[in-house]
């Protein structure tokens, strides 16, 4: 479990990140509660949200590839593709609400990699049930 230990310690300082910088924006506007009608932040709230509804679906996929014994370099691969992708989706959603190269990039990126552990998870289940059963 030390690899996708890696990545949960490198998404949750990401998450935390995020946060701070809603709380910074709640600070500066004297914004309690929502987005106070500011753009920026609703576009901050909504990055931090987008982040912590994604990550941990994506890490628990990570850790049962990694229990199943998946090859570390499959591993790596997908957790660098999770990461990349993350931050550019949180980088291009803070920075515009339309359209940006970040958010698209970064929201596909994030897509390959769930898809592709759970494509590989069931693939495993498949092999191991047609070898054994």
């Amino acid at each position: 479990m030390r690899i996708t230990g890696l990545y949960a310690a490198l998404l949750a300082l990401w998450v935390v990140g995020l946060l701070l910088r809603v709380s910074l924006f709640r600070n500066r506007h004297k914004i309690g509660l929502g987005d106070g009608g500011v753009p920026a932040m609703a576009r901050a709230v909504r990055a931090h949200a987008n982040a912590v509804e994604t990550i941990p679906l994506a890490l628990i996929l990570l850790l049962v590839l990694e229990l199943d014994q998946t090859q570390p370099w499959l591993l790596h691969a997908f957790g660098i593709v999770l990461v990349v992708g993350r931050v550019l989706h949180g980088l291009g959603l803070s920075g515009a609400s339309g359209y940006s190269f970040g958010r698209s990039v970064g929201i596909a990126l994030t897509l390959l990699s769930i898809i592709g552990m759970a494509v590989l998870l069931l693939w495993q289940f498949l092999l191991l049930h047609l070898l054994v059963g």
